[in-house]
C-alpha cells in the first residue's frame, strides 16, 4: 500500500520544477492534479531533477527543442517515462581495463623495440647526471 501523498510534496516538486527551469507558474488545481499523477506513479523529485538535467543538455547540443521542459510535456506520464529511460541508458560501453598478464601486441619490430629501451635509458643516465640522483 503506498503512502499518501501531500500537498507539500507537490509544492517541493513544482517549486524544484520551477528553480531548475527558471520559470513562475502558478500551482493550479490542474497542474496540482498532474504532480500529484506524477508521484502516484512513483516518480520522485530526484527523477524529475535528472530528467531535467538530460533535457536541459540535449536543448544546450540542439538535439531537443526547449519545449520539452513545458510543464504540460513533462508531466506526460508516457513521455517522462521515456525521457527517464533515455537519460539512464549508456551509449558507451564501460571501458574495460586491459589485462596485465597479456601485454599488448606490438607494432614495433624487436630491433625498434631495443632501439627505444637504448634511448629511453639513455635520456634517464643524462636526466640522473643533471639533478645528481
Amino acid at each position: 500500500m503506498k503512502a499518501t501523498l501531500t500537498p507539500e510534496q507537490i509544492l517541493e516538486a513544482h517549486t524544484l520544477y520551477c528553480q531548475l527551469t527558471g520559470q513562475r507558474l502558478s500551482l493550479r488545481f490542474d497542474r496540482q492534479h498532474a504532480w500529484f499523477d506524477f508521484l502516484r506513479a512513483g516518480y520522485s523529485t530526484e527523477h524529475l531533477r535528472r530528467v531535467i538535467s538530460y533535457l536541459q543538455r540535449e536543448i544546450r547540443a540542439g538535439r531537443r527543442n526547449v519545449g520539452a521542459l513545458k510543464l504540460s510535456n513533462l508531466l506526460q506520464l508516457d513521455r517522462f517515462e521515456e525521457d527517464w529511460n533515455i537519460s539512464q541508458l549508456r551509449l558507451r560501453p564501460p571501458h574495460s581495463r586491459p589485462s596485465c598478464q597479456e601485454p599488448a601486441p606490438s607494432a614495433l619490430s624487436e630491433q625498434d623495440r631495443q632501439a627505444g629501451r637504448q634511448r629511453a635509458l639513455q635520456l634517464l643516465a643524462e636526466l640522473r647526471s643533471k639533478t645528481g640522483l
